[in-house]
């Protein structure tokens, strides 16, 4: 089977090398020259782990084309699979324009019997609209066949997640479709989910919107065990052995980020509300992730009073670790929230400040260094779970800031291994650092703002 990719951002670039990789002929195409010029010469305009090794041997290999024309595209296409952007509305709905643009050029190019695949995370009854666009232009003698196969690649995952995935759903009315896509991903042994089309577009979201929904859950969970001197973390492991309830997403920080869940669960809203429904429960999911992204600033206004002047690190800008992509990170409202209170900030990561210097420009200072990020520091606030933040010694916090204070929104630390040093230290829902924190700052001056480092500090934390 020859394949064809609308599309070479996140899902559609994936999507395309690694059907390229099983060893299909695989063209993508983009509307974006320069993009396809970068991905010809074996470079890929996003950051994920495995990508770049996997798309040269596979350009070199031949079975991978990029292109700007659309002829070119869907020449003799078995199978296209649309994978463009929907972002998001000013409402909160997903912006379709991509999606139909694509399936526009995609009906006008056709030459031969197609399956045409949405990849796209679309509202329901998105794929009936394209099928009418396709139906449209396309040469009357053509048959076409429609399906929705969701995507559920974790970025900084991705590959991984490809060719080891939970299941492959594949939504349509087609008995040809069903059976030719089937066949695709047969090698993957993969479960396959048969569903009708819409049921296929739900799929997403609900995944999604439950993922989000357990973020949020263990996160007002955190904020109870703050109150009540309960350990977030043993929570969290012991409710987790519950098999009807499982490990993963359990674990609290400031809250979720990215390209998909802050998009999909507004857009569900949006969805329900669009049949008189109101989805009260993921309203509330969304209310709780908003408030969690800012508490680590408002937390350094609890212990600093003013944070004007106040010389600030934030490590990780990446709404996760193992990627580039900052688009709804935490990191974003962390920044804001202190550049609005007058603070100077450094930031580090290690892949994504090209894209934090798009949007902060100058206003704030970058690194791809740890160690410079936290010399001379007030205060350092952890936003990303980046493996070399976990690895980096606390000692070094220690010898290189002014004075060791951490609000480390990923708990990234153990409190048994902070305890062995002279750090001030606050994280999410494990209270015991924070009612220590709490009565050491009443009967201590150093976090007032005049001699705000005048005496020594031994750690806060039990043993």
């Amino acid at each position: 089977m020859k394949i064809a990719v609308a599309g070479t951002g996140y899902v559609g670039l994936i999507t395309g090398v690694c059907l390229a990789e099983m060893g299909y002929d695989v063209v993508c195409s983009d509307i974006r020259e320069d993009k396809v010029l970068l991905l010809q010469s074996g470079n890929a305009p996003i950051y994920e782990p495995g990508i770049t090794s996997m798309l040269k041997r596979n350009l070199d290999a031949g079975r991978l084309l990029f292109t700007a024309d659309p002829k070119i595209a869907y020449k003799d296409a078995d199978i296209i699979f649309i994978a463009v952007g929907t972002p998001e509305n000013p409402d909160g709905t997903a912006n379709l324009d991509h999606v139909f643009e694509a399936a526009y050029t995609i009906g006008l190019n056709l030459d031969k019997d197609s399956i045409i695949c949405t990849k796209s995370t679309v509202p329901v009854g998105t794929n009936e609209r394209i099928k009418e666009i396709i139906h449209s232009v396309k040469p009357a003698h053509i048959e076409v066949h429609t399906a929705s196969t969701p995507e559920f690649l974790r970025e900084g995952n991705a590959i991984y997640d490809f060719f080891h995935g939970d299941r492959i759903v594949i939504g349509t009315e087609s008995e040809y479709a069903v059976r030719t896509v089937e066949q695709l991903f047969l090698p993957l042994k993969i479960p396959i989910v048969n569903t009708d089309i819409r049921s296929a577009e739900m799929i997403k979201y609900a995944s999604n919107a439950f993922l989000a929904t357990k973020i949020s859950f263990i996160n007002e969970i955190a904020a109870i065990c703050d109150k009540v001197g309960a350990n977030i973390e043993e929570v969290a492991f012991g409710i987790g052995k519950d098999r009807r309830i499982g490990p993963q997403f359990l674990q609290a920080g400031i809250g979720y980020g990215g390209s998909c869940f802050p998009k999909d669960t507004k857009a569900l809203v949006q969805i329900a509300g669009d049949v008189e429904h109101q989805f009260e429960l993921l309203e509330a999911v969304i209310k709780v992730n908003s408030r969690q992204q800012a508490i680590t600033v408002q937390k350094a206004k609890e212990l600093f009073g003013s944070l004007e002047g106040l010389r600030v690190a934030v490590l990780g800008l990446a709404f996760k670790p193992d990627t580039d992509d900052i688009r709804e990170a935490a990191s974003l409202t962390i920044l804001r929230g202190l550049l609005s209170e007058g603070a100077s900030v450094i930031a580090y990561d290690p892949v994504a400040v090209p894209n934090a210097r798009i949007i902060f420009e100058n206003a704030i200072d970058y690194t791809t260094n740890i160690e410079t990020a936290i010399s001379g520091a007030e205060l350092v606030i952890i936003a990303t779970e980046w493996d070399h933040i976990k690895h980096q010694p606390l000692e070094k916090y220690v010898q290189l800031m002014k004075k060791p204070i951490i609000i480390d929104g990923r708990n990234c630390y153990s409190l048994r291994e902070v305890s062995k040093h002279s750090i001030t230290y606050y994280s999410i829902g494990r209270s015991s650092t924070q009612s220590k924190m709490a009565e050491w700052h009443h009967k201590s001056p150093i976090l007032t703002r005049e001699g705000r480092f005048d005496e020594t500090f031994t750690s806060i934390l039990p043993n």
